[in-house]
């Protein structure tokens, strides 16, 4: 852009152009969809705001995806609108912000920050390819782990797939993978794939290892069923390494690397480490802070703190010991965008719930089941959410439309409700293996170029039914075990 373009563009009355602006064609389509719902025939037993506010929450969710706006303006547009219209009181609008899961979320953020500032996660990183990375499926197996790590305390994919693993893979695909091109283009799409469905694994694996998993436990509580952190860890942990163990062998299996052996990647991750120097107090302390804040998280429910006051007591701890400072939190700008959007789709579906909507949709859907068993009626339910992901792009867009709705029918067809509250939670992160725009870090890794559209979408749909077999197949018997069903 020229001097003059910019002073116009920036001139007073003008609207900048900036990537966050209006999108008129898009922001139309949200708005018609939302006036269409609002206008068609309201059934009897619907009360009449509960229709309204499933016009404005089809339409916030719509325009969540399309996004004519950033998703927190989106939202806010959303709050004005039942606000206006007096579908919501002020109270009921502003409610969601002072809901604990929310605040979980943006703690979590922060929390995150601290690892990035401290270089802690890179640190993990190299040092495991330094131990394991001699061979290429070892080097894969380095960049899950590190993954995996990370994961408990980092509720963003898109931060440890995309922000730490993906930095280290890029480096190594430059430097540490031999000089044929053809063996560093197969290896390095191997590692991708690796890297990817990795992240895809570990953020079913606990409740802060993404964005909406939060999200699914509280549109699961509205219809009383209660998960706690440790008990979202457990019910996941069998079926979770198992994964992390059997799916890169099947990315090798059908994406193969073009060498077994990668020998200069250890000598690259230990020249990284050495650069780095010796751990700093900064990353010591927020290796105890992040060791603390996940015993608190697993003892919980016997010494009686919840989540939410763990994870924030953590980041006052982060705080205090200088590791974060108030200007740091202030330009996590992902962490309040996140609030804002967040706070308000939990508000509208609990609010949905509380207007009956949600048990009207259960009881007039589940019908159509009936009579065939809850066992057959609730795979098929479940089935059809996992691969209806191939219409979203945002995990969080797929679990705000579709999991409260299909968890009511799930407890309509007589499924036990902790166990079919947590399938769903799990299937609201494997199924992003499918696709290369199924969740956020997706486009980031396939975008690197390393991996052909075919390939991704042929190993992802590979994938998806090696993790189905192994959550539904060996992860029931566990739960059986544990006595969720």
């Amino acid at each position: 852009m020229s001097d003059q373009e910019a002073a116009v563009a920036t001139a007073p009355g003008r609207m900048p152009a900036a990537a966050g602006g209006v999108r008129p064609g898009r922001l139309a389509l949200v708005s018609l969809i939302g006036v269409s719902i609002w206008a068609l025939p309201r059934p009897a037993e619907v009360d009449p705001r509960a229709w309204q506010l499933l016009a404005l929450f089809v339409a916030t969710v719509v325009g969540i995806v399309t996004k004519p706006l950033p998703m927190g303006a989106m939202a806010l547009v959303g709050i004005g609108v039942a606000l206006v219209t007096r579908t919501l009181t002020l109270g009921e609008a502003l409610g969601g912000f002072a809901n604990g899961v929310v605040w979980l979320v943006v703690a979590a953020f922060f929390l995150a920050a601290g690892f990035t500032r401290t270089g802690l996660g890179p640190r993990i990183a190299y040092a495991l390819v330094a131990l394991f990375g001699r061979s290429t499926l070892g080097l894969g197996y380095s960049l899950v782990a590190t993954d995996l790590i990370l994961a408990p305390v980092i509720p963003s994919n898109t931060a440890r797939a995309a922000g730490v693993v993906f930095p280290i893979l890029q480096s190594i695909a430059r430097t540490a993978l031999g000089s044929d091109p053809t063996h560093r283009r197969k290896t390095s799409a191997f590692l991708t794939l690796a890297a990817y469905q990795g992240t895809v694994v570990t953020s079913a694996m606990f409740l802060t290892a993404m964005v909406a998993n939060p999200l699914a436990v509280q549109l699961a509580a509205a219809q009383g069923i209660e998960i706690t952190w440790g008990a979202w860890a457990q019910a996941a942990l069998v079926p979770g390494l198992v994964s992390l163990i059997v799916v890169p062998l099947v990315v090798y299996r059908f994406c193969p690397p073009g060498s077994a052996g990668t020998p200069e990647a250890p000598v690259l991750a230990r020249a990284a480490l050495a650069k780095m120097g010796p751990m700093t107090r900064a990353e010591g302390l927020m290796s105890v802070v992040s060791v603390s804040l996940l015993i608190a998280w697993i003892l919980g429910p016997r010494i009686g703190l919840d989540s939410t006051s763990a994870a924030l007591a953590a980041v006052a701890a982060l705080l205090v010991a200088g590791i974060l400072n108030w200007d740091d939190m202030i330009r996590e700008q992902e962490a309040w965008n996140t609030f804002i959007w967040f706070a308000t789709l939990v508000m509208m579906a609990t609010a949905l719930d509380e207007l009956g909507f949600i048990r009207w949709f259960s009881e007039r859907v589940g019908s159509v089941f009936a009579g065939i068993g809850w066992v057959p009626g609730f795979l098929g339910l479940s089935l059809t959410y996992f691969y209806s992901h191939y219409f979203f792009a945002s995990n969080t867009a797929h679990v705000s439309a579709m999991y409260a709705p299909f968890l009511a029918v799930a407890l309509a067809l007589g499924t036990p409700p902790l166990m079919a509250a947590l399938i769903l939670g799990f299937f609201s992160n494997l199924f992003a293996s499918l696709t290369h725009y199924g969740t956020a870090p997706a486009p980031i890794l396939f975008g690197s170029g390393h991996v052909t559209l075919g390939t991704w979408w042929k190993v992802g749909a590979i994938v998806s039914v090696v993790n189905l077999t192994i959550w539904l197949g060996i992860g029931g018997a566990w739960w059986k075990v544990l006595g969720i069903w």
